[in-house]
């Protein structure tokens, strides 16, 4: 929550008594620079009560994206006379309508200013359309629902990594986007509990397949959930109505800085940065890398239990990934560090491949289940970079999300092909893909910092050319 960041005496007017700017104590209004701190700290909890039902609703944006895993085995492929080649068109061609919608979602997103009813509607939309994914008895029906899920679906992630950029400091988003990631990651063992559940007990209810009800129930779960995020989720800090005026007068938010050209300037900016699309080609080689996640109810059963007891061994690894996660991005914001804490959970993935490829082993697999799910920290701490490196101006911001988590998404389309039957049970040419895959994101990171490198010297040089003493905005490495 960034109240401080205007706080400074720079910004302040020349005083007509000839009193100098600096002598003004900009905490005054508050009552004090411990009674704003204080306010800060409420402002803070206020904040992140709302902002928590982001998690529940990522949560449930995961598990409508990727029950159609959990129901493979159960009756989806089956009952719809798919192919190998058309179960991953259908994982695939999701994506397609979500890279579509990104770049457009957010630029309506910052021109509306109200997150609160427009992620909901998504959100309900989205429900509806996964619960009818549930009614469809062809190849044709399956795929024409999951386009669509994913054109609605677009507006989620990319809107509330802009709305948490919008509303908290630097030294604060690693943590909250850790903290929003972690219901992707979650969703993962909450899914599979959830689908084991239905799958497991629904089976000819009312004359329909398990699966069918899967979809059904998880569909109307999320238009629940989406009706209730209308009154809980907050609005941009400049459009919002429960910010009191001493909260308003802090200068919450980044409603201060000052935007340039109408509409599509910020598209401009962003589409011209070339930083900005080696950053989304650096995401989108490790989203290739987390392609296993689609599939971990297949790499689980490959351990040789039921099915019911494979979906149940998918919950574990993803707690332990959340737990990584959280502390992962809590040390980041601590140590003020991107790089090196991104690219040790990544090579810790890369030995969980080479683990998966070294042996049929169960315990040894399992173990390398767990290194590959902790993979997500990596990449959340990456995402937090991503706000640091792309900080202002907000319209640029806005863009800059939704190119670099769409583009990245291009690694799901293409991760959906790399996990074919007829190379299981071991998957090596898989897990070689995903090795090369990671290895190209660390080069790509590396490149990434030495340019905020120069850039960092560069600031450097001008403020002492200028006479500046004090250090002034600085890219986090």
């Amino acid at each position: 929550m960034s109240i401080s960041k205007y706080s400074c005496s720079a910004s302040l007017p020349p005083s007509k008594g000839g009193v100098d700017p600096e002598d003004i104590d900009p905490d005054a209004e508050f009552g004090g620079s411990a009674a704003r701190k204080e306010l800060e700290r409420k402002l803070l909890r206020k904040l992140d009560l709302r902002m928590s039902i982001l998690v529940l609703i990522y949560i449930l944006n995961y598990v409508d994206r990727n029950n159609a895993g959990a129901a493979r085995s159960r009756g989806l492929v089956a009952d719809l006379h798919l192919t190998d080649q058309q179960f991953a068109t259908l994982l695939s061609i999701l994506y397609v309508g979500y890279i579509i919608m990104q770049i457009p979602s957010n630029m309506f997103l910052n021109f509306t200013g109200k997150p609160s009813l427009y992620l909901p509607a998504c959100m309900a939309v989205w429900g509806m359309i996964s619960a009818l994914t549930g009614v469809t008895t062809n190849f044709t029906g399956a795929v024409i629902t999951r386009f669509f899920l994913g054109f609605v679906e677009a507006a989620f992630f990319p809107g509330s990594l802009f709305l948490i950029s919008k509303w908290y400091k630097r030294t604060e988003i690693g943590l909250r986007t850790a903290i929003l990631y972690c219901g992707n990651i979650i969703s993962n063992a909450f899914g599979a509990l959830l689908a084991s559940g239905i799958l497991g007990g629904m089976n000819n209810v009312l004359g329909h397949a398990a699966w069918r009800w899967l979809f059904y129930l998880e569909g109307a779960l999320t238009v629940f959930v989406a009706v209730c995020a209308v009154f809980i989720l907050p609005d941009f800090p400049s459009t919002t109505k429960w910010l009191s005026d001493d909260e308003q007068d802090a200068g919450v938010g980044d409603q201060k800085e000052t935007e340039q050209g109408g509409l599509t300037h910020g598209l401009y900016l962003a589409v011209t940065d070339w930083t900005v699309w080696w950053f989304a080609m650096a995401v989108n080689a490790i989203v290739v890398s987390l392609s296993f996640n689609a599939y971990f109810p297949t790499l689980s059963a490959t351990l040789g239990y039921n099915p019911t007891v494979s979906l149940l061994l998918v919950a574990p690894p993803f707690v332990f990934a959340v737990i990584v996660t959280f502390c992962l991005c809590r040390h980041s914001d601590y140590k003020q560090e991107r790089f090196y804490h991104i690219i040790g959970s990544w090579i810790a993935g890369i030995i969980g491949f080479i683990i998966a490829i070294s042996t049929m082993n169960t315990a040894a697999r399992y173990v390398s289940l767990f290194l590959m799910a902790q993979t997500y920290a990596g990449l959340v701490v990456m995402l937090a970079w991503m706000n640091n490196s792309f900080p202002r101006p907000p319209s640029k911001r806005a863009v800059c999300v939704a190119i670099i988590n769409g583009f990245s998404q291009l690694g799901n389309v293409a991760g959906s092909y790399i996990w074919p039957l007829r190379w299981g049970p071991t998957y090596r040419y898989s897990y070689g893909i995903c090795i090369a895959a990671s290895g190209t994101a660390i080069i790509m990171a590396w490149i990434f910092k030495q340019h905020l490198i120069s850039l960092n010297e560069k600031l450097e040089r001008e403020e002492q050319e200028k006479g500046i003493e004090e250090k002034g905005f600085r890219y986090l490495l």
